[in-house]
């Protein structure tokens, strides 16, 4: 399992998003996410969103708030486990990402990029006040979403049964 850290940086109702089409072998490839990565050894999951958004953006956070615990699993893959954040306090100028382009997309237009499925689910979750939670997607490995449980016990998605 590795570990990891996402930021969605907010500013004016927008979210910071990186489109993932520079790098060739990335799983992430076409897709939208927020700002983040994985860990260095010693780091706190703060160190660590702290780190990539300065990395990814030039950008500084400020205060960044975690929101939510995410377990990724991929039937027959390595597992993620995926601190998330939320930041409206930051600093700095956005500079160019070698991963992809940044844009800062306004909340109501997210849901017509190209998404993982699972992320629909927590974005929808943090576009509102609302208290911590965990999340665990399951996923095949062809990438389509399986399950999604919602603090260890509801299900939200469920297309084994479908």
């Amino acid at each position: 399992m590795y570990i990891t850290s996402l930021c969605y940086v907010e500013r004016d109702g927008k979210y910071l998003m990186l489109h993932r089409v520079k790098k060739e072998e990335d799983r992430n490839r076409d897709k939208w996410i927020g700002i983040g990565g994985s860990f260095l050894a010693d780091e706190s999951p703060e160190d660590c969103v702290k780190r990539e958004a300065l990395e990814e953006t030039g950008l500084t956070l400020l205060a960044p708030v975690l929101r939510s615990v995410i377990t990724f699993v991929v039937e027959g893959g390595e597992s993620e486990l995926m601190f998330l954040f939320t930041c409206e306090s930051f600093a700095g100028t956005l500079t160019d990402c070698d991963e992809g382009t940044l844009a800062w997309i306004p909340k109501e237009d997210l849901y017509g990029l190209e998404l993982w499925e699972g992320d629909r689910i927590f974005l929808e979750k943090i576009a509102a006040p609302c208290p911590f939670f965990t999340l665990k997607l399951v996923y095949d490995r062809g990438g389509h979403l399986l399950y999604a449980e919602e603090d260890g016990a509801r299900v939200i998605i469920d297309r084994r049964t479908t």
